[in-house]
């Protein structure tokens, strides 16, 4: 089964610039250690999750819009990749060349940052490791270990999450979460239980042999 992908957004300071290699976007899709509130839970996504995250083959968009062609696009995350990813401390940082010479998206979405009528990036990534604290509480706190992959970044108009996806994708994680709990305790009081068949069945041995 190949690994659900999750999407999330965060407003930030989106910058456009001009450089030698032509005009550039940069931003920090990617943010650790930053408190998000799910709707069910809060999440956060810890420091080092992106230490193993597969990013061979990355797009980026606009708006997650998959119909249209990627703007940009980081291959291994090599020298002549069109997108460039810098994981640190933070999270992750991408500079973004676009070609305003002839894309007319490209021009437009350029434009669209040097003027601030988008200022947020999302990123669509599936989770290897995560632990929850609190899970019987109304408000569990998830947090993100480690991130399997990072599939594809968009420069977004909204950067707010659609709450009917989001928290019913969140929902259903935390439920998940809890079930795994559940069966643990069940699975621990069958094991309770059968220890304590095992010492009453051998204490009976015991009385017949000293009967005996």
């Amino acid at each position: 089964m190949k690994p659900e992908l999750e999407q999330r957004s965060y407003s930030f300071e989106v910058r456009a610039e001009e450089s030698e290699v032509g005009s550039i976007i940069t931003g920090r899709p990617i943010v650790y250690e930053s408190a998000t509130d799910m709707g069910y839970f809060t999440e956060i996504i810890e420091r080092g999750a992106l230490d193993n995250a597969n990013l061979t083959d990355v797009r980026f968009l606009v708006n997650h819009d998959v119909s249209r062609i990627p703007l940009a696009r980081s291959r291994r995350n090599n020298g002549n990749s069109t997108m460039q990813m810098i994981v640190d401390d933070s999270g992750m940082n991408i500079r973004v060349k676009l070609d305003t010479e002839n894309n007319a998206e490209a021009r437009a979405l350029y434009s669209a940052v040097q003027r601030g009528d988008i200022s947020g990036m999302s990123f669509m990534f599936s989770i290897e490791r995560e632990e929850w604290a609190d899970i019987e509480s109304e408000h569990p706190v998830r947090r993100i270990k480690e991130i399997g992959s990072v599939v594809e970044v968009s420069a977004v108009t909204f950067p707010a999450y659609d709450a009917t996806e989001i928290q019913a994708r969140g929902k259903a994680a935390l439920e998940k979460a809890r079930q795994a709990v559940e069966t643990a305790r069940e699975q621990r009081a069958e094991s309770v239980e059968t220890d304590a068949n095992q010492i009453a069945i051998l204490k009976a041995k015991i009385q017949i042999l000293t009967e005996v």
